[in-house]
């Protein structure tokens, strides 16, 4: 049953990408719907590996369930886009039916709170957690009351009508969305709460399993905020360009990212390499920040002084922010090694002393000593021998 899962499940994702590609290339549909078809085939084939590999691992078949969800919903939005004008018939209303309860019910379900509470084994940290697994399934079947019996046209593009509303019910269907929405709201939270107290108590491989994940969810994080502040002040121009990076980020890490960290994490790939990841994204994340800032700063400050427009400011301003990016890099290396990775920090600081010394020492033992000593405090070896070559 496993292995027809795992084959029914890669092929169907990767019937539905062809067929996207056919269609957008007869233009029955728009370029944007080949990207739930395309992270569809990539979530299926990461549930096929992870199912062989680890079939009683829980996080392998929601990661299955995500791809089922990209499935679907990429088959009914392409399905709506040929809806007609006026009154769609009644399968063009089933399909936005499901297409509204896939993208705004099951996915969240799957990604914000399944995901981050078993992630990696595939259980919750303790027994005093499976009230978040309740509290979302409750707010998950809430919601699909709410939601799917809710009169009224459908939020899908283009609206449809919900074929299964009941009118005499709105108003207490209303509740019970509202009520399904809290739930699922604090299962969010209790999700996030449970991955970071796991990572706090984590060590090990599990506490590099952990990394991966955390990585990506505070990207998205990150992403989400930057457009919602972006959204506050739309007019400006730094909001018309935050709000495009960070709608990019969050889709980027919840399309890509998140397979990708699953893999590495539950297959323990590579899994070491988190480290080298997260410090290259504060560092150049950092200074991307303060080279546009200075950018900008120069840019206004310059024409004030010359004029409105002026070529010569813009010119100036691109110079002194290529002069300035390498010893700003170098500094903010320095401060981020500093302040997340102070044992590599200390151990640059002991080699470098080390060396200074090396110079001026000529004491055979007293070297020894102090070769000894560093490589205690740097690699922090079970035990340490130093061979001599006998002259």
């Amino acid at each position: 049953m496993i292995t027809a899962f795992r084959i029914v499940l890669f092929l169907s994702s990767l019937a539905l990408a062809g067929l996207m590609v056919v269609a957008v290339a007869l233009g029955r549909c728009s370029a944007a719907q080949l990207i739930p078809g395309i992270v569809a085939v990539g979530y299926a084939l990461l549930a096929r590996v992870l199912i062989a590999r680890r079939p009683d691992n829980a996080v392998a078949w929601i990661i299955g369930g995500v791809a089922v969800v990209f499935l679907l919903g990429g088959i009914t939005d392409g399905y709506l886009e040929r809806a007609p004008d006026g009154d769609p018939l009644l399968i063009f209303q089933l399909a936005g039916w499901l297409s509204q309860l896939a993208w705004n019910l099951w996915l969240p379900a799957l990604v914000a709170i399944a995901l981050p509470l078993l992630f990696p084994n595939g259980r919750p940290p303790s027994r005093r957690w499976y009230w978040v697994a309740w509290a979302g399934a409750g707010g998950t079947l809430l919601g699909m009351v709410g939601l799917g019996l809710d009169p009224g046209e459908l939020e899908t593009r283009p609206p449809v009508a919900n074929p299964f509303g009941i009118e005499r019910a709105g108003g207490l269907l209303s509740v019970v969305r509202e009520i399904g929405f809290i739930a699922s709201a604090v299962a969010v939270l209790g999700a996030g709460a449970a991955l970071i107290v796991r990572l706090h108590r984590s060590c090990g491989v599990e506490r590099q399993q952990l990394k991966w994940f955390a990585y990506v969810a505070s990207m998205i994080v990150v992403g989400l905020s930057l457009a919602t502040l972006s959204s506050l002040d739309s007019d400006s121009t730094w909001a018309q360009v935050a709000g495009p990076v960070g709608w990019f980020t969050a889709l980027v890490m919840a399309g890509i990212g998140i397979p990708v960290a699953t893999a590495f994490a539950v297959l323990r790939h590579r899994l070491y390499e988190i480290d080298v990841v997260i410090h290259r994204t504060l560092v150049y994340g950092a200074l991307t920040a303060t080279l546009g800032v200075a950018y900008l700063a120069s840019v206004l400050t310059l024409q004030w002084l010359l004029s409105p427009g002026s070529d010569l400011a813009i010119a100036a301003s691109t110079l002194a922010v290529a002069a300035l990016f390498r010893p700003a890099r170098t500094r903010i290396q320095s401060l981020v090694d500093r302040r997340f990775y102070r044992s590599r920090y200390d151990a640059q600081r002991t080699l470098e002393v080390f060396a200074a010394r090396l110079r001026d020492e000529v004491m055979l033992d007293a070297l020894d000593a102090e070769l000894r000593a560093v490589v205690r405090d740097t690699v922090q070896p079970a035990h340490v021998s130093v061979w001599l070559r006998a002259r």
